[in-house]
């Protein structure tokens, strides 16, 4: 299966692209490391983000709330 075809698959089946279905698993797995009260940054760097402010833009989009007003929510 080439690329794209996988690409179209996911697409028509589950509604989103394979990057954005990798970010979310990763943002996910962020969510459950902040209750092992981590770091904002250590999270970010352990789920394969290497940018902070990318990695905070990204969790608000999904959980529409910073990843500081997540942890204080915990």
């Amino acid at each position: 299966m080439s690329r794209m075809q996988l690409h179209r698959k996911l697409k028509s089946l589950i509604g989103v692209s394979v990057t954005e279905l990798l970010r979310n698993e990763r943002l996910k797995t962020a969510a459950k490391l902040f209750s092992e009260n981590h770091s904002i940054a250590e999270v970010a760097y352990a789920v394969g983000f290497n940018n902070i402010s990318y990695f905070s833009k990204c969790f608000k989009e999904t959980f529409h709330k910073t990843p500081s007003e997540y942890i204080e929510n915990l």
